[in-house]
């Protein structure tokens, strides 16, 4: 009898941890990229490994998790690093895979050498794959963009956090930055920008550009400083390029983290919004770890307030 009863508790203690905020928990992940392809939604993230004394990120290397009902989750492990690209130093910020014309574009921001093609700080580049979990390699053998790039802020960490958004015609946008939001057209190879950067500043920007569309409206959601720490505000636009209307603040602050990151994606028949916080045990703003709730919409398009829980979505078949 005793033996049933702990094995009856082991299920029911996994089945909470399968549903359970946060959703990966053997090691420390940030910055959640979602991507559905065919019926599997994958999960690009970045790495947090920063001691609990640290006081700054030690983020190595990007990592691929994949589900294909929302609560068990595949791990496939390190599947790409800042060393892959000859040109790059420093850590792995966050980054969003998108596929096109049957290849895998991993957008990623981390710094540049000091060399011919720039001065240091940071910049973006792009690695390529002909499947959503590689392997990947760097596509261009260069920055796509470095920081001599873009000058209307004097910090050299202002090209972070790409997002790429391809819309219903196939042309793609870059968007990206730290203090101000940048974004370019890509060429149909989405290794090479097709037009001048334009760059502006949404209400309470930070960092974090997560792009999308649904139904004609366009969405610009990002992390903000509507207070301290971050929250989540967005704006929508009639086009992919503007005029954004702000709309406002969707997400509160998180659990002991003061930064945080969106990333939408609709997956069988619901809409679902990734996060991270610093929940998990030991965890904290250089120990963080990704969160999923529902993402919902009111009747015009706009976004409702996400309610946090910790214990996260139901599955799907």
């Amino acid at each position: 009898m005793k033996n049933l009863f702990l094995t009856l508790l082991s299920l029911i203690v996994c089945s909470q941890l399968q549903a359970q905020n946060p959703i990966i928990r053997d090691v420390f992940t940030a910055d959640p990229a979602p991507l559905v392809y065919r019926d599997t939604l994958f999960l690009y993230t970045g790495h947090d490994t920063a001691s609990v004394s640290e006081t700054n990120y030690k983020m190595p290397d990007w990592r691929i998790y994949s589900t294909t009902d929302m609560v068990h989750w595949k791990d496939y492990g390190t599947r790409l690093s800042p060393r892959t690209f000859a040109w790059a130093t420093g850590d792995a910020y966050a980054a969003q895979c998108v596929d096109h014309k049957g290849k895998f574009y991993w957008f990623v921001s981390t710094f540049h050498k000091k060399n011919a093609d720039s001065q240091g700080g940071a910049a973006i580049g792009v690695a390529v794959s002909d499947r959503p979990m590689g392997p990947f390699k760097d596509a261009i053998g260069k920055a796509l963009v470095v920081n001599e790039m873009t000058k209307d802020k004097p910090h050299a960490w202002d090209d972070i956090d790409p997002t790429v958004f391809v819309d219903d015609d196939k042309q793609a946008y870059l968007y990206w930055g730290n203090g101000s939001c940048k974004w370019v057209k890509l060429k149909d190879n989405m290794t090479e920008l097709a037009g001048p950067i334009t760059t502006f500043t949404p209400k309470n920007y930070i960092e974090g550009p997560w792009v999308y569309k649904r139904k004609k409206l366009y969405y610009l959601v990002y992390a903000s400083a509507g207070t301290k720490p971050e929250m989540i505000e967005y704006c929508t636009a009639p086009t992919a390029t503007g005029p954004w209307t702000y709309q406002g603040i969707i997400q509160e602050n998180v659990p002991n983290s003061f930064t945080t990151h969106p990333g939408i994606i609709d997956y069988k028949g619901k809409s679902y919004f990734f996060y991270h916080n610093g929940a998990l045990p030991t965890g904290g703003s250089y120990r963080r770890s990704i969160c999923v709730d529902y993402l919902k919409y009111n009747a015009d398009g706009t976004i409702q307030k996400i309610v946090q829980t910790t214990e996260g979505v139901k599955p799907v078949k």
